[in-house]
């Protein structure tokens, strides 16, 4: 018998990955949390029916989102990593020798410790001594924190459920506040070409907008999300990505599979339709 992976894109449209094993299934406090083994994409991980990585795909994202920040401060000390309990951008940061202290902020515990038993390639920096995990609401830590990053990289779910709080005006107001002066805060922007999904692209650009002083968007092709084109936000109070963009991060040696500085000043260069998306809000 087959077995597939079946996730709606949109109300017309799904995607589906065979299945050669459902490794493991549970429902935490949070949610449904999913792992299967497929020969396409390898193990990948659900949460509430929906794709949140895949072994064969999940460096681009993880690297895009870790990357571009670090290439326009390589100085960074201090970061903060909201969500990603998968441990996929921990394992990106723990590339970089400056970074002094990690905080991760993951609100259910289950991820994580699902992750390191079935994606050990993605979680495998989640015991770096640089890392501090906390098990709580991101929106709530952040509150609490004055002048602290030089780096917020959100890692959010879909901007509903467990996510929901880490889209809005309040958390992105927070995150300008526990950034110090050339702080960059970087999330995942979803997806601009179906239409809910752009739509979700429009209120976070605009939220996160009304907080820094500058605020641009790249993108990336991850196969696995939905219609493969993927957007990123990338705020800062003082660094721009491309005019502060060292290219001494050539010179690091870190091993990169997509991630280049070619590809980081070019991801800037949105189509037609993304712009005018962001402009029409």
């Amino acid at each position: 018998m087959d077995l597939w992976f079946t996730e709606n894109h949109t109300a017309n449209i799904r995607f589906s990955i065979k299945i050669e094993e459902h490794l493991f299934h549970g429902k935490s406090e949070h949610q449904m949390i999913d792992v299967f083994q497929s020969a396409e994409f390898g193990r990948f991980l659900t949460l509430d029916g929906f794709m949140m990585l895949t072994e064969r795909d999940e460096f681009i994202y993880h690297e895009m989102i870790t990357h571009v920040p670090m290439a326009a401060n390589p100085d960074c000390e201090r970061v903060l990593v909201i969500g990603a309990g998968d441990g996929g951008v921990v394992r990106e940061l723990a590339k970089y020798s400056k970074i002094a202290h990690i905080d991760l902020v993951e609100i259910d515990k289950m991820v994580v410790d699902v992750s390191r038993k079935y994606l050990p390639n993605t979680a495998d920096s989640l015991n770096d001594p640089r890392l501090t995990i906390h098990y709580q609401d991101g929106l709530r830590f952040v509150r609490g924190a004055k002048a602290e990053y030089d780096l917020i990289i959100v890692d959010s779910t879909d901007p509903f459920g467990p996510g929901e709080g880490l889209f809005t005006r309040e958390f992105y107001g927070n995150c300008s506040k526990a950034l110090r002066d050339c702080g960059i805060l970087v999330n995942q922007h979803e997806s601009p070409f179906y239409a809910n999904d752009a739509k979700a692209c429009q209120r976070a650009h605009r939220r996160i907008a009304a907080s820094f002083p500058l605020s641009m968007v790249y993108q990336a092709h991850v196969p696995t999300y939905p219609s493969g084109h993927w957007l990123f936000g990338f705020a800062s109070k003082g660094l721009h990505p491309i005019q502060n963009l060292d290219t001494n991060w050539n010179n690091l040696g870190l091993h990169t599979k997509y991630y280049n500085t070619d590809i980081h000043k070019g991801s800037f260069a949105l189509p037609n339709y993304v712009r005018e998306l962001l402009a029409d809000d």
